[in-house]
């Protein structure tokens, strides 16, 4: 799929980038609000201001360097669930098509430690990304897809527990994840590489 040229469609910026997570401490650090923490250490990287509240989230915008692609990051403050309330409005503001959203998140399907992207596809029971279909009008969105792993059972509880509960691998596994998952976000917004 060819993506469009930077600036092509007039919008007033070139990406929507979005983590999704949970709001609140008491979600903090755990796998399903890994996106949150890509989103948070590309701010970081592209030296983006102090985010604002707008679209029923935390809401950033800059460029990615000195005459890089225009960019918001979007962390939505809505539960996971309800994501699609957050990033419909700011779609529609920024008049971007589908496919310059690009969705960071957590995946249960692939494994710890590997990192995916892709437009569209499935929802794979991901209630944020559900959300997110409903309020886009559609699933073809960009994704970074991040590998957490699964437990051994598919108890939904204890699904549940262990994406809201403490990342089981080490500090140092989890930031070279968050990494991995902010370099594949980056080279998509730079047009280095196809979602």
């Amino acid at each position: 799929m060819r993506i469009p040229g930077r600036g092509g469609s007039g919008a007033p910026v070139d990406w929507l980038v979005v983590g999704l997570g949970n709001p609140g401490a008491r979600y903090a650090g755990t796998p399903h609000n890994v996106g949150f923490e890509v989103a948070n250490l590309l701010a970081q990287r592209w030296e983006l201001p102090r985010a604002k509240t707008k679209f029923g989230g935390l809401l950033t915008e800059g460029r990615t360097g000195p005459g890089g692609p225009r960019v918001a990051v979007l962390l939505p403050q809505t539960y996971m669930n309800e994501a699609g309330r957050s990033v419909g409005p700011a779609r529609g503001t920024y008049k971007l098509p589908l496919e310059r959203v690009l969705v960071i998140h957590d995946e249960i399907d692939l494994p710890f430690g590997e990192v995916r992207t892709r437009v569209g596809g499935g929802l794979a029971g991901h209630n944020g990304l559900k959300s997110l279909k409903a309020e886009l009008g559609g699933p073809d969105f960009a994704r970074v897809r991040i590998g957490v792993g699964r437990p051994d059972s598919t108890d939904p509880e204890i699904v549940v527990a262990y994406v809201l509960g403490a990342f089981r691998q080490s500090k140092a596994q989890v930031a070279a994840l968050v990494d991995d998952a902010a370099r594949a976000a980056e080279a998509i917004v730079l047009g280095e590489r196809e979602p």
